[in-house]
């Protein structure tokens, strides 16, 4: 059954549904403009925007319960945005059950997480500027899962990447996070270039971008047009959720504040991949190769994102390479197609839980530990920040697959439709994904028993180690019950809510082997590697980072990605642009040089970071000329009909 692709106008309540952008967006703004006037209160008004809007989505997110199935859709037109020629592009939201439920998990578990930043920020002098880019970045990306059409879904999308770009590097001071924010700018660039793209091709075949037009005419497309369109809108996916091999960017954002962390790695951007590839069932399902690609793209990186998470002693780092290891189970997910739709939704929601538990509790820990992140430094802390670790093993348990947690109602299905493939590649992703299990369960539980168990390890710097106040503790306790409970609730109930979105529910081909076999191999495999990290490291670890074999060595560079990335893209990028741009007598080192003493900035670290970002800006900008113009000229001379 092919799901249905017209919208319903909102009408009622749900006519309203701009709202829940228009108060993040306008308390952001107002934060932005009254400046250090706003200090004493405006991150309250930040905590109210987004609580304000998690309402809202509930009230809305009833209303549209309430309608028939074959209804369950509103969408309102504000106006146009884009009027040239043939090209018509409304300013408009679409309110149904795929936007709804991003809707809550944004607004909901960001409300928490503005509410234990009020306190993990309370010493910051820019905290008042730091909810004004935090309430950006929630009205950005509700833009991105609210808009009707493709370039609306583009405006959020980029909107989403300033927002990231500002946090990551709001301790711009920091050269690691200054770097980090213009790595998180850089790579995403390559992705937004292939979904721009892609958008270009909508409009150049089938003449719109509005997704109930677009859906309706994919049939009429050939196979390599659909392949191409797809690749690109993957390639976008790609960038946002740091997937192969785009994923580097995504553990350095660890360089922001811990909340960003929380907020980008649980609930909002590096699930915008998945959203848009969900949003797009139609036209990846039509074209098996398609499908096959996104399969291979997750199943490649939640195993990169396993080996290289066991591998790191930076607490933030091994749960950021962990989130790159769960981003690849729901592009699994969604790469498989049929009803693993609705359940990579499941695993993301529950995702949301029990992650942003994680990287809170984290960034408890540092509280209470005066800002060490190194998990070879810690040790015994449950005597010490007791509801933190209660909290942080809820989240532990559901994300490596106990059941009866949320994590084991939300991957445990995924491995098994990986099984039901149908083909011989059943087996190289299922045991892909089963192999993906208890890699997770072993790094995770380093993770874990490094942190709260065994001898203490603490530095000079860190002797009193301490629980942190109330108004950081009770999000984690509300956090750790949705990782308790939410992927059995969601499990009995999102395949129905989203049927209208993905279409009913297709019969699995027969799984290669028996599903009570995989759910027993799942639960065997995770308690295995979290027995074995058990056994390893609960007397503790050294201190200093020790010889290793071939395997680990290259788990603790990245898998030599960030080399491969550096021999292959910027130093044949440094060279070109050095050939291509010549500005005056002292070629664009001598003009940059001069932009940074300008501007105060004389050191030769500071030199090599500005002269590198115009280098690799340039780079990016003509890399896309070329692109766009191949990209036109392949479709005016109907390579691409």
């Amino acid at each position: 059954m092919e799901p249905t692709v017209e919208y319903a106008h909102a009408t009622g309540a749900l006519s309203g549904i701009w709202l829940l952008i228009a108060i993040p967006l306008v308390s952001a703004a107002i934060l932005l403009l009254l400046g250090k006037r706003a200090d004493k209160w405006g991150h309250w008004l930040g905590v109210l925007a987004v609580a304000a809007s998690f309402v809202l989505g509930l009230i809305f997110f009833f209303s549209l319960r309430g309608l028939d199935a074959e209804q369950r859709s509103a969408e309102l037109s504000l106006w146009d945005f884009i009027a040239v020629g043939n090209l018509h592009v409304d300013f408009g939201l679409l309110f149904d059950p795929l936007a709804g439920v991003f809707v809550l998990l944004i607004t909901g578990v960001g409300s928490l997480i503005h509410l234990y930043a009020v306190g993990y920020m309370e010493h910051d002098p820019g905290r008042r500027k730091f909810f004004a880019y935090f309430n950006l970045f929630v009205a950005a990306m509700l833009l991105l899962v609210l808009g009707n059409n493709y370039v609306m879904l583009y405006f959020g999308w980029e909107g989403v990447g300033l927002a990231s770009y500002l946090l990551i590097s709001f301790w711009y001071t920091r050269p690691s996070a200054a770097t980090a924010g213009k790595k998180a700018f850089l790579m995403n660039r390559v992705g937004d270039a292939g979904l721009a793209i892609g958008i270009f091709m909508m409009f150049a075949t089938l003449g719109t971008t509005q997704y109930d037009e677009v859906f309706g005419n994919v049939s009429a497309l050939s196979s390599t047009t659909v392949l191409i369109m797809g690749l690109l809108l993957l390639l976008g996916a790609a960038g946002k959720s740091g997937q192969f091999p785009l994923q580097a960017w995504l553990p350095d954002a660890m360089e922001g504040p811990t909340p960003v962390s929380a907020l980008i790695h649980a609930a909002t951007m590096v699930t915008a991949g998945v959203y848009l590839i969900a949003r797009s069932n139609a036209i990846f399902t039509a074209n098996t190769t398609l499908q096959t690609v996104v399969v291979s793209v997750g199943a490649l990186t939640l195993l990169i994102g396993c080996i290289i998470g066991a591998a790191k002693d930076d607490i933030k780092r091994v749960l950021a390479w962990s989130t790159v290891s769960q981003i690849g189970y729901m592009f699994l997910g969604v790469g498989l197609g049929g009803g693993a739709y609705a359940l990579a939704i499941i695993h993301l929601l529950a995702h949301g839980f029990f992650k942003a538990n994680m990287f809170l509790g984290a960034g408890s820990v540092m509280h209470g530990m005066h800002d060490q992140v190194d998990i070879r430094r810690f040790g015994g802390l449950r005597k010490y920040m007791k509801w933190t670790w209660l909290t942080f093993m809820m989240g532990w348990l559901a994300i490596i697959g106990i059941p009866p947690l949320s994590g084991y109602f939300s991957k445990e299905p995924i491995i098994a439709a990986a099984f039901e493939r149908g083909d011989w590649t059943s087996w190289l992703y299922g045991m892909a994904a089963l192999l993906g299990a208890g890699l997770t369960a072993f790094y995770m539980t380093r993770l874990f028993v490094l942190t709260f168990h065994g001898p203490e390890r603490y530095t000079e710097d860190n002797k009193h180690p301490h629980e942190s106040p109330f108004i950081m503790t009770v999000p984690l306790m509300l956090l750790a019950l949705g990782s308790i409970g939410a992927g059995w609730l969601m499990s009995t109930s999102v395949p129905g809510w989203l049927e209208p979105v993905f279409g009913a529910e297709e019969a699995h081909h027969e799984a290669v082997i028996p599903h009570t076999l995989i759910q027993i191999l799942g639960i065997v495999v995770s308690v295995a590697g979290a027995a074995l990290a058990w056994a390893m490291f609960r007397r503790g670890t050294a201190l200093q980072e020790q010889p290793a074999g071939v395997v680990v060595t290259a788990a603790r560079r990245n898998l030599y990605t960030d080399a491969i990335n550096e021999a292959v893209f910027e130093r044949p990028g440094i060279y070109l642009t050095r050939a291509l741009v010549y500005l005056d007598n002292k070629g664009i080192d001598g003009v940059v040089n001069g932009i940074a003493a300008g501007v105060g900035g004389s050191s030769g670290r500071l030199r090599r970071l500005q002269t590198g970002f115009v280098r690799s800006y340039a780079l990016s900008m003509l890399t896309g000329a070329v692109v766009v113009v191949g990209a036109f000229l392949a479709i005016q001379l109907g390579w691409l009909a």
